[in-house]
């Protein structure tokens, strides 16, 4: 997946220079990171409201819409995809695949996969923690 968002973002970082009367991305570019961001956060709105109205086709599609705007918004602030990648990376090496674990967990909770020794992963459902076999 990170392949596809790079070549997105790197059609965005091209597009920039287009004329902003034929480019919908030069437009929104020469606008500005405020408008660049009020874009990526109408797409994100639309996004939950299909989820929470069930209609997955439409999650899909504004899905799609979001990672555009997304990387139309990293392209105005300066973000390069590979910093995202590494604070994901960092996030995984301290914490496990599953980010949001709760900071005090023990050790006990995380032990490496045989095929990313050094990464650990955590597994958590809905009512305890649990570790992988």
């Amino acid at each position: 997946m990170s392949d596809s968002l790079e070549r997105l973002y790197l059609a965005v970082q091209a597009a920039q220079h287009l004329d902003p009367e034929v480019s919908r991305t030069a437009r929104l570019l020469s606008r500005g990171p405020a408008k660049a961001a009020k874009k990526m956060a109408e797409e994100a709105i639309e996004v939950v409201l299909d989820a929470v109205g069930g209609d997955a086709e439409a999650v899909v599609r504004e899905s799609a819409d979001l990672l555009y705007n997304l990387a139309v918004l990293w392209v105005a602030v300066g973000v390069k995809p590979q910093e995202v990648w590494a604070e994901m990376e960092r996030r995984e090496t301290l914490l496990g695949i599953a980010e949001k674990l709760p900071k005090a967990a023990t050790p006990a909770l995380r032990r490496p996969l045989p095929a990313e020794a050094g990464r650990p992963i955590v597994a958590l459902d809905s009512r305890r923690r649990r570790k992988h076999s």
